[in-house]
């Protein structure tokens, strides 16, 4: 039987991994648990517990050795490969996430990119030219696609998760508010810049009270 890791522990190992490139390119070779949470503000139990779901790490007293943890994450994260991913919606917000640089130098390749406006079809977004919607469905039975970022109108995502399901895609990024419905074999990540911002305000209105 698999053990269930919780998602919370998934969550903070990118966090973990982009620490650690950052002190290997200042020249750091070894850190400590307790360095790390001082850091990350998590506490070193925490760290500790975090990477005993995967192995064991580091020896008491020493630390961890830089490079050695970076490798462990990044096979763990599956950085250690390439990744095909395809962007289907692409107004302001679609044509930022494809144009964005760091994709690529972290092994997600944009592929394709889909619209359904004839002015925005065949134009060229970091040398990708624009493709129809309409020719989604028969691309994915020919070439494999692992992640599909959705950037199209809320009222569309619904339609385009289930084409992306249907074609094999395994793993979604909804940018959009609208809350879609996938199968639980589907890796579904929702990100609305809207309720953080909410939720900043909150405590943002919160603390204006206090004075």
């Amino acid at each position: 039987m698999t053990m269930q890791i919780p998602e919370v522990v998934i969550d903070r190992l990118p966090i973990y991994r982009g620490f650690l490139v950052r002190i290997k390119e200042e020249g750091r070779t070894v850190i400590s648990s307790h360095e790390l949470g001082i850091e990350l503000d998590v506490t070193p139990a925490q760290i500790r517990k975090d990477l005993s779901y995967f192995g064991r790490f580091g020896k008491q007293g020493k630390g961890y050795v830089v490079q050695d943890l970076l490798d462990e994450l990044e096979n763990i994260l599956g950085l250690d490969k390439q990744w095909s991913v395809i962007v289907i919606g692409l107004g302001r917000l679609g044509r930022a996430v494809a144009s964005y640089p760091g994709f690529k130098e972290e092994g997600f390749n944009i592929t394709s990119c889909y619209d359904v406006s004839s002015e925005v079809i065949g134009t060229t977004i970091n040398g990708i030219v624009v493709q129809s919607i309409e020719d989604l469905q028969n691309d994915l039975t020919k070439k494999h696609v692992d992640i599909g970022i959705i950037t199209v109108s809320s009222e569309y995502a619904q339609n385009v998760a289930d084409l992306l399901i249907k074609g094999g895609v395994a793993a979604i990024l909804n940018y959009t508010p609208s809350r879609i419905q996938v199968p639980k074999e589907i890796e579904l990540k929702n990100i609305n810049p809207i309720l953080f911002l909410q939720s900043m305000t909150y405590h943002l209105t919160n603390l204006n009270k206090g004075n």
